[in-house]
């Protein structure tokens, strides 16, 4: 775990906790229907703690899934995760398709103001 300090205008990261993959038994993102950034590790002890965003939390859980199937190949539980966002062949699950994303919610966007301004009759 790394703690960010901003002195002046210097950046600077603390060291301040280094876990091993090897004794996470899972990670527990809490709520997986609402958007926020906090979740657990569970390592011998549960450590809560807090993303920069609820992407950068699922980036880190895709991250940690990865390194444990190249690596470990251990079961590694991740619950409280919406599955959609977390399996690589999904369509939502990559930041580089966030465009992707973006232009299907402006299509069905654009779509519902064509349908309201068009007459009934």
């Amino acid at each position: 775990m790394v703690k960010h300090l901003r002195v002046e205008r210097e950046e600077k990261y603390e060291i301040v906790e280094k876990w091993f993959l090897k004794d996470l038994e899972m990670i527990d993102g809490k709520e997986a229907d609402t958007d926020n950034p906090y979740f657990d590790m569970h390592f011998h002890k549960v450590y809560n703690l807090e993303a920069y965003s609820c992407a950068s939390k699922y980036t880190f859980a895709r991250t940690l899934s990865k390194l444990n199937e190249m690596y470990l190949k251990k079961d590694l539980k991740i619950v409280n995760f919406d599955d959609t966002y977390l399996n690589d062949d999904s369509i939502w699950s990559s930041n580089n398709r966030d465009c992707l994303v973006l232009m299907r919610i402006c299509f069905y966007a654009s779509n519902l103001l064509c349908l309201s301004l068009c007459p009934l009759s």
